[in-house]
């Protein structure tokens, strides 16, 4: 029998008796937390998100811990998350806060929009979750349930059915009520009505959405049209000298921008040189285990390749090597000396960790059969 209740009274009520409400950003609210909070949840699921969340608030508390900290301590308590233009653009926010509105997260739309890293949808989720401000959001869990529930065709990236999405949230959402009803939207995005198996039993706007009268749920929203991925290869030079590691900062922009790595290479060959430049020799080195690491617009295949500088006398100029290897990739004279037993908290790349963790087992392996 089809539900005479609106649709917005139906969310509500699902989210009295359903709804997440003890999420550590739901506790304690501010505009501020549900900001970091939003920000983190950005391409990553919730259970993935809270202990990052717990640890970056207890060192940022407010906006101005987080506007005065240094860029290395901020990408350090990121590392892992990925994505990390999201922790770039929240630290910039954070200091046009400071600057602008004396350390207050500002309560006006418009002035959220504006900041760096903030896009409509988010901007309406922080006032509305935070202050029960009346905005609409569209993330791409409540653009699921709108295009199977109004059998809106297409994939949402098109900007014609991104519209139409618009369109619906704004009629959808309701004066009363803001923050249970667009925390219970994205809540049976997550939860309910999922990507491959919607439980549709479980919801309660199931007997008016189209997509599940029609039994197509699955085809709604519109896939994203397939393109051929590019496949790209690194060598990554890891120096090795009494347990610490040689790591240089790439520029803010871009790929891993900001963070810490290992001089990398676009071929063996430019490796090799480097090397000879220094008077090593090519078969000096070790690979260690590669692997690949996959963005979202290409898939990197990194091979790196071990100099155990303890094992050579020659010394070791890490200003001429590094200008040599990583040419506009790293930032210049920005490199350090990393120690594998007592770690820097700098931000490192996800490659960089997972490099580490293969040298770190290598090293435990060696000194085990010593």
């Amino acid at each position: 029998m089809k539900s005479t209740a609106s649709f917005a009274t139906r969310i509500v009520n699902w989210y009295d008796n359903h709804g997440r409400k003890t999420l550590p950003w739901q506790q304690d609210k501010t505009p501020y937390r549900v900001w970091v909070s939003e920000i983190m949840l950005q391409q990553t699921q919730v259970a993935t998100v809270i202990p990052y969340y717990q640890r970056f608030m207890a060192r940022f508390p407010d906006v101005l811990a987080l506007a005065n900290a240094p860029d290395d301590e901020v990408l350090h308590h990121w590392t892992g998350l990925g994505y990390y233009a999201r922790a770039r653009n929240l630290h910039k926010a954070a200091k046009m806060i400071r600057d602008l509105y004396q350390g207050q997260f500002p309560t006006d739309f418009e002035q959220v929009l504006a900041l760096p890293g903030i896009g409509r949808s988010t901007a309406g989720a922080v006032l509305s979750l935070s202050l029960g401000q009346h905005h609409p959001i569209l993330d791409g869990n409540v653009k699921r349930v709108l295009a199977r529930h109004g059998a809106i065709a297409g994939w949402p990236g098109q900007k014609p059915v991104e519209e139409q999405l618009w369109q619906l949230t704004e009629q959808l959402t309701p004066e009363q009520d803001i923050q249970k009803y667009n925390q219970a939207m994205m809540d049976i995005g997550a939860s309910i009505c999922t990507r491959s198996k919607p439980n549709c039993a479980a919801c309660p706007v199931a007997v008016d959405c189209k997509a599940q009268l029609m039994g197509r749920q699955t085809d709604f929203p519109g896939k994203k049209p397939k393109k051929t991925i590019p496949e790209k290869a690194a060598w990554m030079l890891v120096l090795l000298k009494d347990n610490q590691v040689f790591l240089a900062k790439r520029q803010p922009a871009g790929i891993w921008g900001g963070l810490w790595c290992f001089p990398e290479f676009s071929t063996q060959a430019a490796l090799n040189a480097a090397l000879e430049a220094q008077g090593y020799h090519a078969a000096q080195l070790e690979p260690l285990i590669g692997f690949r690491h996959t963005f979202s617009h290409f898939h990197l295949d990194i091979q790196p390749m071990l100099l155990n500088l303890d094992s050579h006398a020659n010394g070791y100029n890490k200003q001429t090597l590094g200008k040599q290897s990583v040419g506009a990739v790293m930032e210049q004279n920005q490199s350090l000396w990393y120690n594998i037993n007592q770690p820097s908290k700098v931000g490192l790349a996800a490659a960089t960790e997972r490099v580490l963790a293969n040298l770190e087992s290598l090293i435990t392996a060696t000194v085990s059969k010593q």
